[in-house]
């Protein structure tokens, strides 16, 4: 159906083990996605630095991915978050994996203050409808997820960035004595259906 580019980041500080990497790898070696798509997504896994825009990032959405989906990790969150923007702003307080802070307080100075998903609120109901208790959220925060999400909107493609947060450690017994599915897996067979609506939208659009 159309090629798609499966994003997650790396390890930093606070979070040692990136579950958005882990999410972007099994999306991309998804035998059901591939069905889905007709052919395997694209896999980039960033650093979790602000020379990644550049180095990785920039590269990659020039190869022109007819979609992409986004993957970051929000820890204080308790549900999946559907993002619905990205702001052209910076924060200057909260290092990257390698110490740098955003160099100005706007990610382009002379792009717009914002730039909106066209293809998040379509993300949601699929998600829902995949059994995630996803919601909206306005907030993709002043961290390297806005900026590479205020980087990829930049194009006229369907793209959005999903927030996880911090998979459980174990996995609790359910009512009949069994596990439930890991969390992990839950979250991954429902971003098919995230990718397939992106997929459906570059395909109208082209």
């Amino acid at each position: 159906m159309s090629r798609l580019l499966v994003t997650g980041f790396g390890p930093f500080p606070t979070v040692p083990d990136n579950p958005s990497a882990r999410l972007a790898r099994r999306l991309a070696g998804s035998p059901h996605l591939r069905r889905v798509l007709g052919q395997a997504p694209d896999c980039l896994v960033l650093d979790t630095r602000y020379a990644a825009l550049d180095a990785q990032l920039a590269p990659a959405l020039a190869e022109g991915p007819s979609a992409v989906l986004m993957i970051g990790v929000a820890a204080r969150r308790s549900r999946v978050c559907v993002e619905t923007r990205a702001v052209n702003r910076v924060s200057r307080l909260f290092p990257d994996a390698g110490g740098a802070v955003g160099r100005t307080l706007a990610f382009e100075p002379e792009s717009p203050a914002q730039r909106r998903s066209r293809a998040a609120a379509q993300v949601l109901v699929a998600l829902r409808r995949a059994g995630l208790a996803a919601v909206a959220s306005r907030d993709a925060g002043r961290y390297l997820c806005n900026a590479s999400y205020f980087q990829a909107l930049a194009a006229d493609r369907p793209v959005v960035f999903l927030h996880v947060p911090m998979p459980p450690r174990t996995r609790r017994p359910t009512a009949g004595g069994g596990r439930r599915r890991p969390t992990l897996d839950r979250w991954a067979a429902a971003f098919v259906e995230a990718a397939r609506v992106l997929a459906l939208r570059s395909r109208a659009q082209r």
